[in-house]
């Protein structure tokens, strides 16, 4: 029996059953990609400094207390462990304040080389903490993750973009980039670094993009590039693609100094 009221077939577009069907992939896909593209578009960003690293990594004020409140031997031991890595939070931290800084003093009317983590904790965090403190836009992009929340704070607040798809994730961290950093972390940021690298060799990055791999110690421990040299299964020449190091103050050199000197050849003098 009719209630008198019409009813009226959903438009495709409204229809959530389809959109989140496995028929409705591709137009989620493509969603993902106009969207982002639309916002970047729309708050000016031409191009990004991206920081990767471990989520796990916290401020040296939260390692110090949780070192004094330890109890037991192997507490205290992992309590020392994260007081000892917090030093690259800080470093992040830092390296974000001082490329946000040299970036504001550019003269140009766009916002150019801002950076864009992950959107997560740890160095995540601490890159858009860094580029918030130098008073900065910066920007994350997150991925949903089941049971985690992934957001951090210190992003501006347009600019938290979130993604099902980590290949659209991906693409847009590596698309924007005109140069990358690169702290201690696990299999994430290993593909990240490993595919920036591929991206690099097989030239599909027409772009020339400087990569810092900060923390000598790690990264020659975890990764030893020597040895796939000796092994024939990547030419020495490919070692040029990054630098290694410890400090704050090379790696701002070595990024700034390579994208003002790579610069005019992409869009013309940022100064």
């Amino acid at each position: 029996m009719s209630d008198g009221k019409e009813r009226r077939p959903l438009v495709a577009y409204r229809n959530l059953d389809f959109l989140e069907s496995r028929q409705g992939r591709l137009v989620r896909i493509i969603a993902e990609y106009v969207e982002t593209q639309s916002r970047l578009a729309r708050y000016g960003i031409v191009d990004t400094i991206v920081f990767m690293g471990s989520a796990r990594l916290i401020p040296r004020e939260q390692a110090e207390e949780e070192l004094k409140q330890a109890r037991g031997k192997e507490a205290r031991a992992r309590a020392q462990a994260r007081l000892e890595m917090s030093r690259y939070y800080e470093a992040a931290r830092e390296l974000a304040e001082k490329l946000t800084t040299w970036s504001k003093e550019l003269h140009d009317d766009e916002h150019r080389f801002v950076v864009t983590t992950g959107d997560g904790p740890g160095i995540m965090e601490a890159a858009n903490r860094g580029a918030s403190e130098a008073r900065g836009v910066n920007a994350g992009m997150a991925i949903s993750i089941p049971g985690e929340q992934t957001f951090n704070r210190y992003i501006t607040r347009e600019l938290i973009f979130h993604f099902h798809y980590f290949f659209m994730r991906k693409f847009w961290l590596a698309y924007m980039a005109k140069a990358a950093i690169f702290f201690p972390g696990g299999f994430g940021t290993l593909d990240e670094l490993f595919e920036f690298l591929t991206l690099l060799k097989t030239r599909k990055f027409r772009k020339h993009l400087p990569i810092v791999l900060f923390c000598e110690e790690f990264w020659n421990r975890v990764v030893d590039f020597p040895a796939l040299v000796r092994y024939g299964t990547i030419d020495a020449g490919d070692l040029d693609y990054f630098i290694v190091t410890d400090s704050v103050q090379e790696a701002f050199d070595h990024v700034t100094g390579e994208l003002l000197k790579h610069v005019d050849e992409e869009r013309g003098s940022v100064l």
